[in-house]
């Protein structure tokens, strides 16, 4: 399916800020903006709520870290929305199968 570009203005201070919670979340404002989309999309609606909190112990940073190191150790960082629902899916028919 073949990418398309989305621009929109927004204060610097605030694009900053964006981008420092995104790469404490582990990922980039890119990379957010297009996860937004995808569930958007998928729920009809917006389905999640991420948020640093002061009394976060760290663990979900964590595994989102660790998840990111493993998925690029494996070559599949980059592995499109679709992809991953299709495994998803395989491994639950499969599961069902058994």
């Amino acid at each position: 399916m073949p990418n398309t570009l989305i621009q929109f203005r927004t204060d610097e201070k605030s694009r900053q800020n964006a981008t420092r919670v995104c790469e404490q979340l582990g990922f980039d404002l890119p990379t957010y903006l297009r996860i937004c989309i995808a569930r958007l999309n998928q729920e009809n609606g917006i389905p999640f709520n991420m948020k640093l909190t002061k009394d976060s112990s760290g663990d979900a940073l964590a595994a989102m870290k660790k998840a990111s190191r493993i998925a690029k150790t494996n070559g599949i960082a980059d592995l499109p929305l679709e992809d991953i629902n299709a495994e998803i899916a395989a491994v639950r028919a499969n599961t069902r199968q058994e």
